[in-house]
């Protein structure tokens, strides 16, 4: 599962265990649940996300998430897809680490990185949006494997470079996410105009 992937515009070498914790490997897990096969339901506290598969189980996966003051819950749909996308950081997340600004350019939809093997978003990106509105979280690889597991993010969710490459493969534009809250209430709305404040 975690082997080199070929044929990829860009390297993506085999994964380093080294300081990951195997709880955290993609797995087929017990999961009986009301949602419809196809959903995406991602558990913070725990660090796992899930997609719904048939039978009470699901796909799980280990995840990376939001740090203290950056963590958003509700429910959202996958509004696009991408490969090696591009980033595009919030210009609040420049105010606070304007060291960014020596790997940005400006591309064709502002101040940005291309995609590639340096990127943060990694391999694949999904992009969650509520009605017409961009939440600005992503599903999204991540250049930084040893931090799946962990709480360490701006707000999006990140997946090893070949696990977001198979939910990719997986899911469809239109799909429903979920995520809980870190305190494994119910989802709510999310306060997208919270999140913002801290980007």
């Amino acid at each position: 599962m975690y082997a080199q992937v070929d044929g990829e515009p860009f390297p993506i070498p085999a994964l380093n265990f080294a300081g990951i914790d195997p709880t955290y490997l993609r797995k087929i897990a017990y999961f009986p649940t009301s949602e419809a096969p196809g959903t995406i339901v991602i558990d913070p506290q725990n660090h796992f996300l899930y997609l719904v598969l048939e039978g009470g189980r699901a796909l799980r996966y280990g995840v990376g998430v939001g740090r203290e003051g950056f963590v958003w819950s509700g429910v959202a749909t996958i509004h696009n897809k991408q490969e090696w996308p591009d980033w595009y950081p919030p210009r609040e997340m420049i105010q606070r680490q304007p060291e960014l600004m020596r790997a940005m350019s400006q591309l064709q939809s502002g101040i940005g990185m291309h995609g590639g093997p340096r990127n943060p978003l990694g391999a694949r990106a999904l992009y969650l949006w509520q009605g017409n509105k961009d939440t600005l979280f992503r599903i999204h690889g991540t250049v930084e494997p040893w931090t799946i597991g962990k709480s360490v993010s701006s707000g999006c969710i990140r997946m090893i470079n070949q696990d977001v490459i198979d939910l990719y493969q997986r899911t469809s534009v239109g799909a429903k996410v979920i995520v809980l809250s870190s305190r494994m209430a119910e989802p709510g709305p999310a306060s997208i105009d919270q999140w913002r404040q801290f980007h």
